[in-house]
């Protein structure tokens, strides 16, 4: 669980931003956004050899 703590007289905004930072770097968000909407096993099979081929390109 992320957690930020606020200071005496810190800004609101700063807090925002570290919040955000930190829910970035674990990855909540985009496993929030990826389970937002159910994809059918099929799709999500097509996504998944679409992101390797795609790696595989740039190495």
């Amino acid at each position: 669980m992320v957690c930020v703590k606020i200071r005496m007289g810190e800004p609101i905004e700063k807090c925002l931003r570290t919040l955000k930072k930190k829910l970035d770097k674990e990855g909540v968000m985009k496993t929030v956004k990826a389970k937002r909407f159910h994809d059918k096993p099929s799709v999500r099979e097509k996504n998944k050899q679409k992101q390797a081929l795609k790696y595989k390109k740039r190495r």
